[in-house]
């Protein structure tokens, strides 16, 4: 039987001209009793987008027919972009009148219609491939005999009709959850029913709600998940222990928030005679427990991520695991998987070992306790954890080691603020905060960066099949454009094409603590590829890495997990034939594709709830004014995000009453046609609150009085001033 691989090599070949599904088998020689299940292997590619079926009947390779397939990114009026399936290949800008019906999310198929100058492409949805979404949260809307839902979803420019009979009694402004039953159709909206009533708008806990049901995530388990999980014996069994290294007497201990209840991980520090460290990371053995193609297992798949919301999570696996036996909490036996790294005073790796283990985590450490005592030097806990205080300078002092090591090699360390939500008992908003980084942090971060590095090129040096995960360079165009910007402000990046890493991190070092240091670090960061998983090793580029992977957290990441599997396999010493190696990889990007899609769902929900948050945060302040910064600036207007609070809002161009101000994409501003004022990214400016939108995520400012644009001509002291 011909194998998904063997079949899109053979479509994609130059020499390959579009053929029936019936000169398929001839020329690929199916037999009989193999037909039945190669027409479902063609009809499952062409599902997926990787090929496509002519009107003819004949099938192809998209990019040789002049069409992309591709997930439709919408845009609030109407318009939207095809993002290709395919690496390499710009994205397809669809006009409105072209969208073909489909919906933000769909996987579809457009033709190519235009080649601008500059590389745009422009073109015309032909075919919907898959329906990203079956349902729509959103305002209910009553009129006489029928009523329309309002998405909550901006990207969405239908609103969904619904006949009464089909409202289940939601009343005008309530929140509702409706199943789209016929899709649009060129001028018709898609018409649904509704399905669930949320509630009114100020319902408590509605926000979370809406954002689970907006991204379909799962937060039951199955029964028969369930039931397995129950089955599942607290006592570790004694055969089992026998088997594996007992570290139970090894100080190890966990580090995580305060409030974090899977513990994914343990550490544990020595130094050896040699005067080397001898660092151990333990992770939780989930393998062990949760079994290839078992209900757990497979659910979990399906969620690929637990989701963090401010006040909840929806965990990957269920709590019997996840939060108890695999957890390693404190004082009680727990199976892992080990990895000990030897290094020199210098940081270089010199030894390691990786084997199945059990332990005994002695304290359940928070990134707040492990600071005080560290950084603060908090005399009361200080002497309360004498014990351990020999063990945890150590440990800074090796990852304070590392840390440097690695960002002289080139990994990238942005400094961006990250919001906090602080909410209070009844789950208002109380305040929005900085998110602490610090000594705690660096511990932990630079530790499972060194096991990641050190399992992924273990199972590279093996050749065996693994999920890695990869960052790609970045878009050339993308870099070239940053490159051209920064080279205003007096700085020099050489090689966009062929750039190492090295140099944009020196570029951050040169800039930190002046100005524009956040200026330079967002559009860098915006100019960066999104890291992914896949079975191919194309190495990390933002950490300057060769090799890595995600082996440190099972418990919430579904490729972690299957890491471990693979892990597991080059120890039991079976062999693997070179189609079987081929199938298992195979199998693996498969792996690696859906954990990709299911990680970018969970961070939109994570992203949304916080934007919610923060909208709501500012209900209370219109007219207030406040300092920020120009953090986007588009033709329409200028978005600002305000210090210390870090929410964003609009500045729309029909508001800036003084002057007509035209849009330079190439300086990142917005000029004034008769004062010359110049507003530009990153540029400091004080605004005041104009409306808060919270069914459409959104807030307006107004420009108030000492907001300091500049004239032409004068460069401020956040673009001129390098040190």
């Amino acid at each position: 039987m011909v194998t998904k691989t063997q079949l899109l090599e053979f479509i994609q070949h130059d020499s390959y001209r579009p053929l029936s599904m019936k000169d398929l088998i001839k020329v690929l020689g199916i037999g009989p009793e193999e037909r039945q299940a190669f027409k479902k292997l063609v009809k499952s590619l062409v599902q997926e987008g990787e090929i496509v079926e002519t009107r003819e009947g004949r099938y192809g390779a998209p990019g040789r027919m002049n069409l992309v397939v591709g997930y439709l990114q919408g845009h609030p009026d109407g318009y939207g972009f095809v993002v290709p399936k395919e690496k390499g290949v710009p994205d397809l800008y669809i006009r409105a009148r072209n969208m073909g019906g489909a919906f933000h999310g769909d996987l579809v198929v457009a033709r190519i219609e235009k080649r601008e100058k500059g590389g745009r492409l422009e073109g015309k949805i032909i075919r919907i491939l898959q329906r990203g979404r079956h349902i729509m949260v959103g305002t209910y809307e009553a009129h006489k005999g029928y009523g329309y839902v309002i998405p909550e979803d901006p990207k969405i420019p239908y609103d969904v009709h619904v006949e009464k009979p089909d409202s289940l009694g939601a009343r005008d402004g309530q929140v509702v959850v409706a199943r789209i039953t016929e899709y649009p159709h060129r001028r018709r909206n898609p018409i649904g029913e509704v399905i669930e009533v949320l509630g009114d708008r100020d319902t408590p806990g509605i926000d979370e709600e809406i954002v689970i049901r907006e991204h379909e995530l799962p937060v039951t388990f199955s029964p028969e998940t369930l039931e397995e999980a129950s089955a599942i014996p607290e006592e570790l069994p004694a055969e089992e222990l026998t088997q594996r290294k007992d570290l139970r007497h090894w100080l190890t201990v966990t580090i995580d928030g305060e409030k974090a209840r899977d513990f994914d991980d343990a550490v544990s520090i020595e130094i050896l005679e040699n005067g080397h460290y001898r660092l151990g990371v333990h992770i939780a053995d989930v393998s062990y427990y949760v079994q290839e193609q078992s209900a757990i297992d497979l659910e979990a798949y399906q969620r690929g991520t637990s989701v963090y919301f401010p006040d909840r999570a929806i965990p990957m696996l269920p709590p019997k695991l996840s939060n108890e036996v695999c957890s390693l909490k404190p004082r009680e036996d727990r199976l892992t998987v080990s990895v000990l790294i030897e290094f020199t005073p210098r940081g270089d790796k010199i030894h390691y070992d990786i084997f199945e283990s059990v332990i005994r985590s002695r304290e359940r450490l928070t990134y707040t306790l492990v600071r005080q005592i560290l950084q603060e030097e908090d005399p009361k806990l200080v002497e309360e954890y004498k014990w351990l205080s020999p063990s945890l300078q150590q440990m800074r002092d090796l990852a304070q080691v590392l840390y440097e090591k690695r960002i002289r090699r080139g990994s990238l360390d942005f400094d961006l603020p990250e919001p906090e939500i602080i909410l209070d008992l009844q789950g208002g908003i109380e305040n929005i905060v900085r998110a602490e980084r610090h000594i705690a942090h660096r511990i932990i971060e630079e530790f499972m960066l060194a096991a990641n590095e050190t399992v992924a090129s273990h199972m590279s040096w093996l050749n065996f099949p693994t999920i890695y995960r990869i960052h790609e360079r970045p878009d050339e165009g993308k870099l070239s454009d940053f490159e051209e910007f920064i080279r205003r402000l007096g700085y020099t990046l050489r090689g966009a094409a062929a750039i190492h890493p090295r140099a944009l991190q020196s570029l951050l070092e040169q800039v930190k603590g002046k100005p524009i240091e956040r200026l330079v670090n967002t559009l860098l960061l915006r100019s960066m590829k999104q890291a992914r998983y896949s079975a191919t090793n194309e190495g990390h580029f933002g950490l300057a890495s060769e090799c890595y992977t995600h082996f440190t957290s099972p418990i919430r990441r579904y490729p972690d997990l299957q890491v471990h599997r693979m892990l597991k396999k080059t120890w039991v010493g079976e062999s693997y034939t070179p189609d079987r190696l081929e199938q298992l990889e195979a199998w693996l990007e498969e792996i690696a594709e859906h954990s990709s899609v299911r990680e970018r769902v969970a961070m939109d929900a994570e992203r949304e709830i916080v934007a919610i948050k923060k909208v709501k945060f500012m209900q209370d302040k219109l007219g207030e004014v406040y300092e920020g910064i120009i953090s986007g600036v588009a033709a329409y207007g200028l978005f600002v995000e305000l210090k210390d609070l870090y929410v964003e809002g609009l500045v729309h161009v029909s508001t800036m009453y003084d002057d007509y101000y035209h849009y330079q994409e190439d300086n990142y501003a917005l000029i004034g046609e008769r004062t010359h004022k110049i507003y530009r990214l990153g540029d400091p400016i004080k605004v005041q609150v104009a409306s808060v939108n919270v069914p459409r995520r959104q807030v307006d400012f107004l420009l108030a009085d000492g907001g300091k644009p500049r004239r032409r001509g004068q460069r401020p002291s956040a673009l001129t001033t390098q040190g």
